[in-house]
């Protein structure tokens, strides 16, 4: 057998190896040149979220009350709408129909002349039990009138109610900001749920 050098042996091996890549490029392209592949386009199709649902509950005056279905951001106009109107004896002037409602809200149109028709149903929110102001109901004028609350720490509560579906406590009053333990003492007898 004969024998071959060390540095025969290398350039055999690597004449081998320049053959196979270029016989394995041969193959892959068939024998032509091609455009690299392209990417692909994918087209992700994105679910917007439905748009969220309010449940209010319009009582009072109105044509068809019950519970009706309303998009986020509607007022308490569009839920007397939805109820079909205000009957004629209803005392919209003691209702701000451009509040904005709360998932679980009641909405009280008061009748005009009846007993508690000037403080109770006052924009389209009852008082909470024992004559208090609901934190879930009451409109910014009834929150404003609570003291030491301003337009702005009121509208910062019912922004609060909102964002959390209501108060599910007094004690929550204290996440809002301008309210802090001492102005929470002072406002627990004044308000309910």
């Amino acid at each position: 057998m004969p024998t071959i050098s060390r540095a025969r042996a290398l350039a055999y091996a690597a004449a081998l190896l320049v053959l196979l890549t270029v016989a394995g490029r041969v193959a892959l392209d068939g024998g032509e040149a091609r455009p690299a592949p392209s990417v692909a386009s994918v087209a992700l199709e994105v679910e917007e979220e439905p748009p969220r649902r309010l449940v209010v509950h319009v009582a009072g005056a109105v044509n068809r009350p019950g519970l009706y279905e309303l998009a986020d951001g509607s007022r308490i106009d569009d839920a007397i709408t939805e109820a079909g109107g205000a009957k004629p004896k209803a005392a919209l002037e003691l209702v701000n129909l451009a509040a904005p409602v709360a998932d679980g809200q009641q909405v009280l149109v008061p009748v005009r002349g009846e007993p508690g028709a000037a403080s109770g149903g006052a924009g389209g929110a009852p008082a909470a039990p024992g004559g208090k102001v609901s934190l879930n109901s009451a409109t910014m004028e009834q929150l404003d009138a609570l003291p030491g609350i301003g337009p702005v720490t009121a509208q910062q509560i019912i922004d609060f109610r909102a964002a959390n579906g209501g108060f599910g406590s007094i004690e929550e009053l204290d996440a809002v900001p301008g309210i802090g333990p001492a102005r929470l003492e002072q406002l627990r007898p004044l308000v309910g749920l």
